[in-house]
């Protein structure tokens, strides 16, 4: 970029110019914020257009109010703006998801259509990237949220991942974050998961920081988001703690719960057998008996499920070519 952050650059492909290549890729998810998209736009090519060759890519979210029929208009006469339009609505997740595949610049940035963020933040969030991080969170540290339905559920969700993922930031929620492009094409995105970008980000290597942002308070309409979503962003979590932990060695979890449940049961099927065989005693109405199958039976499945397990994450892995590791750079003489 310009300015001391990463420069635009070509395409070649077998020694002819294919395509520029912007510096950022702007991604905006929308979902009825109609009156917002002026000023949006407006804010956007204000505060990187002076700097930087950028993209601007908005992607419907299934609005209703007019939003999808505004940026099909504005991408006709905009040569900065890229409308891709969902055919319903499908989650904030996904409308980022779509947004990071049309994005074809060097560095991605992302932020909300609601005017809450501020798009003359995102030099600062460039420059930071310039740094070396490969991504970077902004962190809304004077919000302008409702103290009870937004920020207490906001501060325990931000203290919750932090311990769960070792990822410390302290605004998860924030939509604003710059991202280098390699970054992002190593995450795949499902369920709630664009809240755990860093956490995912950090699996695949990443160097992450997080800098205070400006937040300003909702101009028009109201908030898609309440606190409902608060049971499936826990489903995720344990997701990510799953991938985290045990991604490439499931085996190490079921296994090891499966062989300590096997165990257990075999010890007490022993007590048992010996309280029959030894001392004559009835064993047929003891609940220990019924206990002692019980652990037998889930040991054998959980040691089952970790050697399928295993065999997805390798078919995983192989079917996409996906390295189990990945090389931030190579530094050798005879490496250009």
């Amino acid at each position: 970029m310009r300015g001391g952050v990463i420069s635009g650059k070509l395409n070649e492909d077998n020694g002819a110019i294919s395509v520029i290549v912007p510096d950022v890729s702007v991604v905006v998810p929308v979902r009825d914020e109609v009156e917002s998209l002026p000023l949006l736009l407006e804010a956007i090519a204000s505060s990187v257009g002076g700097n930087f060759s950028y993209e601007i890519i908005c992607v419907d979210d299934g609005s209703t109010d007019g939003s999808a029929e505004y940026l099909k208009e504005q991408a006709q006469i905009r040569p900065d703006l890229k409308a891709v339009l969902l055919r319903r609505n499908y989650g904030q997740t996904a409308a980022m998801s779509a947004g990071f595949n049309y994005a074809i610049g060097q560095a991605i940035v992302t932020l909300d259509a609601d005017l809450q963020n501020d798009p003359a933040d995102i030099p600062m969030l460039l420059a930071k990237l310039a740094e070396g991080y490969d991504l970077v969170s902004g962190w809304r540290h004077k919000r302008q949220d409702a103290v009870v339905s937004r920020l207490i559920p906001s501060k325990v969700a931000n203290w919750l991942i932090g311990k769960v993922t070792e990822v410390k930031l302290h605004d998860y929620g924030c939509s604003l974050k710059a991202y280098r492009a390699e970054v992002v094409a190593d995450m795949n995105l499902y369920g709630e998961l664009h809240r755990f970008l860093p956490a995912l980000a950090f699996i695949e290597g990443a160097r992450i920081t997080e800098v205070p942002v400006r937040h300003h308070a909702r101009r028009f309409g109201r908030s898609k988001y309440g606190i409902w979503r608060t049971f499936r962003v826990m489903m995720d979590l344990l997701t990510i703690y799953f991938m985290k932990k045990f991604l490439t060695r499931p085996m190490h979890v079921f296994g090891l719960l499966g062989l300590g449940s096997i165990v257990t049961g075999t010890l007490i099927g022993i007590y048992l057998t010996f309280l029959k065989l030894a001392l004559g005693e009835t064993i047929g109405n003891r609940p220990l008996l019924i206990l002692a199958v019980l652990l037998l039976v889930t040991g054998v499945q959980l040691f089952c499920f970790g050697l399928l397990a295993e065999l997805l994450m390798r078919t995983y892995h192989e079917s996409q070519g996906r390295p189990i590791y990945r090389v931030r750079e190579v530094v050798a003489q005879n490496v250009k």
